[in-house]
């Protein structure tokens, strides 16, 4: 191969053992893809490939990434919308027949291996990388992660905790939660904290919480894809179980959400999702 296609927002260049896009820059370009600027995705990180039929005249090629394979996609854990998934190219409609030609090609490299690979097989985005949340700062230099708490947010259970700083070594992974839906979030996940980790994001010093204008997707999700693979390369992490909370604080939290819902802040797929996910961790 060797040969270009371009699309909407981006082009991909099909080399003979990688797919290397190349995002545009400009106004309306996703800021994710602005913010990845290029990624080269080697054939082995690809499991399948689609053509489908997209919106108002156009095509969609989409490689779909092997389990494991890819940090970004594996800190995202589906929460993108297809608008902002990476791996989608956008073509006229004009472009289908030379579409399906790549997509063939691609077809015909691809082997079928669905284990999950021992390593990320796609660089993760560089450190370092920082963002600002609603309660703090949130900065990673590559060996540890810093919250530094904004006295307007923080919570006082992490004032009097103060700032934190955790090693790599010292994480089991990252928890990252859109900050397009209710209660987003980025959490670090130890691997021996010395107490349980609070379930409330922002009463976890080990966590930053997002909010409108705080931590966006093109910020917080390249910063949690780069601490996750640096979490992996530091050595295999024990299973974590995840933080459960009581029964008063889900029935406050299930109280809050339908306040919310009330006003029109939340929609009813919103309300409905989040509900049940609360229930389940009774």
């Amino acid at each position: 191969m060797g040969d270009v296609l371009a699309g909407f927002h981006a082009a991909w260049e099909f080399e003979s053992d990688s797919v290397l896009i190349r995002f545009e820059r400009g106004i309306r370009t996703p800021k994710l893809f602005q913010a990845l600027g290029e990624r080269r995705i080697p054939l082995e990180a690809i499991a399948g490939v689609t053509l489908t039929p997209g919106k108002r005249g156009t095509v969609v090629l989409h490689a779909v990434p092997r389990a494991g394979a890819d940090p970004l996609m594996e800190a995202a854990a589906g929460q993108l919308k297809e608008g902002g998934d990476p791996y989608r190219l956008v073509l006229p409609a004009d472009r289908e027949t030379l579409a399906e030609y790549y997509a063939d090609e691609l077809r015909a490299t691809l082997t079928e291996d669905a284990e999950p690979p021992e390593r990320y097989l796609v660089a993760p985005p560089e450190a370092p990388l920082h963002f600002k949340a609603y309660d703090g700062k949130a900065s990673f230099d590559g060996k540890a992660v810093s919250f530094r708490w904004f006295w307007t947010g923080a919570s006082s259970a992490k004032w009097k905790a103060g700032d934190q700083s955790f090693p790599v070594t010292g994480l089991s992974g990252v928890e990252w939660r859109s900050p397009e839906v209710f209660e987003g979030h980025l959490r670090l996940l130890r691997r021996e904290p010395a107490t349980a980790q609070p379930a409330q994001a922002d009463q976890d010093p080990a966590a930053v919480v997002f909010g409108l204008g705080y931590g966006p997707v093109h910020e917080s999700l390249p910063f949690a894809a780069s601490v996750l693979a640096a979490v992996r390369a530091s050595g295999p992490t024990p299973a974590t179980a995840a933080p459960r909370r009581d029964p008063a604080d889900i029935a406050d939290r299930i109280r809050h959400l339908g306040e919310l819902h009330q006003a029109g802040l939340v929609t009813d797929e919103e309300f409905t999702t989040k509900k049940a996910e609360l229930l389940a961790e009774l």
